[in-house]
Order: structure tokens, then sequence, then C-alpha cells
């Protein structure tokens, strides 16, 4: 690094995996890039509730950690590929598991936090009362 800077330290690999790949949008941006390059309004549409602002922040960490690469073709009107790099392929195989476990356990996971949603509604009402 010529600037100067450290290089950051990481107690272990899932904090690094998981400073790549944090908060919601990063993980289906790359699952939906997992298909092949898209362009960003295509993109913007395969990720429903993601804003422009937030798609735009999220691709341009995602190509400054190197899992995404963004192609400028200079056309007019202008024309914006965004792909996943080998890398990126890497990290999107290593979230299979997790996606499959997501899908194997939807129900359950929406059972538990609506229960849990219920009771703190419960508690509410008693204190309200």
């Amino acid at each position: 690094m010529g600037d100067g800077s450290k290089p950051r330290q990481y107690s272990c690999g899932l904090e690094a995996a998981l400073e790549v790949v944090g908060g919601k949008w990063k993980v289906l941006i790359l699952w939906t890039l997992g298909s092949g390059p898209l362009r960003f309004g295509e993109l913007r549409r395969q990720i429903p509730g993601i804003s422009e602002k937030m798609l735009i922040q999220n691709l341009k960490e995602m190509e400054a950690d190197g899992i995404v690469t963004r192609t400028d073709h200079k056309e007019v009107p202008p024309r914006v590929d965004y792909a996943m790099t080998a890398f990126g392929h890497s990290l999107c195989a290593a979230l299979a598991p997790l996606c499959a476990w997501g899908q194997e356990h939807i129900e359950r996971i929406d059972a538990c936090r609506r229960a849990h949603e219920a009771r703190e509604e419960a508690k509410r009402e008693r204190v309200d009362a």
C-alpha cells in the first residue's frame, strides 16, 4: 500500500469475508450477477427494493473489493455492464451453501420471526393497558 496506510487486521477469515459481503444488498447483487453480466438498469430491476443510490454505492464498493468489474462501452447512450470476477465467483460459490440453508429453513425462519413479533406485540399491549 503506497499511501502509507497499514493493512487491515482481521481476527479471522469470517470477519474478512463479512466485510466484503456486509449488508443486505451485496449478496443479492452478487447472486444476481451469477447468471452473467448485466447492465445497471437490468440489475436494478432484478433486485426488488434497492434504490439507485444504494445500488451505485454497493457496486463501487464491490468493484473496489475486486469481486465485480464495471465495463463502460463508451457508447451513446451510455452502456455500462457489471460482471463478477473470478474472485467474485469464488465468493458466490462459498455463499451457495448458505443460500441452500436459508431455502431449506425459510418457513421455520418466518414462523420464528412471526412468533417473536407476536410476543413483542403482546408485551406492548400489557404495558399500554
